[in-house]
């Protein structure tokens, strides 16, 4: 007979996505219960009700595992800003990353942080995630202002001061990182800063 040649079997099942979800909300429940360090694919494949060959099909490894978890979790777009009030656009962006820090789990945090000191492949993924959130989120702001004077690298001292300050506010100092804090970090510390 002549025709096409058969292709055979088709080769493994499609990922699961259901499985995919019951993995990540396993690792970030887990993370925020046990840590970092005590955090491992078989106690996060016991929660998600899984086998461990099925994490290991999609993650090499811990740092992986939990990098991925923090990536969906975080997965938010700055608002898009105004290109002609560089003041307004940095309190809309620097108000919605304080909204975003306030949404995390204080637990959370202190596992990556703790983490990320003790696994160099965890600090890695965390930091890679870091600047390509830092890149989006600087992008409109200092991207639609060509008519201010900024001091060079003035969307990096955003990134810098802006995420540190609300993470000190709200973690430390246990106050929110309301409105007039959000207005007293542009216009006391920020803008005269990047502003020549």
């Amino acid at each position: 007979m002549t025709g096409s040649p058969d292709p055979g079997p088709a080769r493994g099942r499609p990922r699961d996505a259901a499985r995919d979800l019951a993995i990540l909300d396993a690792t970030l429940k887990l993370l925020v219960e046990v840590g970092y360090d005590q955090l491992s694919i078989e106690s996060v494949a016991t929660e998600a009700g899984v086998g461990k060959p099925t994490i290991y099909r999609r993650y090499p490894g811990k740092a992986a595992l939990v990098a991925a978890a923090v990536d969906r979790r975080a997965a938010s777009v700055p608002p898009a800003t105004s290109n002609s009030d560089l003041r307004h656009a940095l309190l809309q962006t620097a108000g919605w990353l304080a909204q975003q820090i306030a949404e995390q789990e204080i637990g959370l945090l202190g596992a990556l942080f703790t983490g990320m000191r003790s696994d160099p492949d965890l600090a890695t993924e965390m930091r890679r995630i870091l600047r390509r959130d830092e890149a989006v989120m600087t992008e409109q702001p200092f991207g639609d202002a060509p008519n201010e004077h900024l001091t060079p690298g003035a969307a990096e001292l955003f990134a810098e001061i802006v995420p540190a300050l609300i993470v000190h506010r709200l973690v430390v100092a246990g106050e929110p990182a309301d409105h007039s804090f959000v207005e007293h970090i542009v216009d006391d510390i920020l803008l005269p800063l990047i502003r020549r």
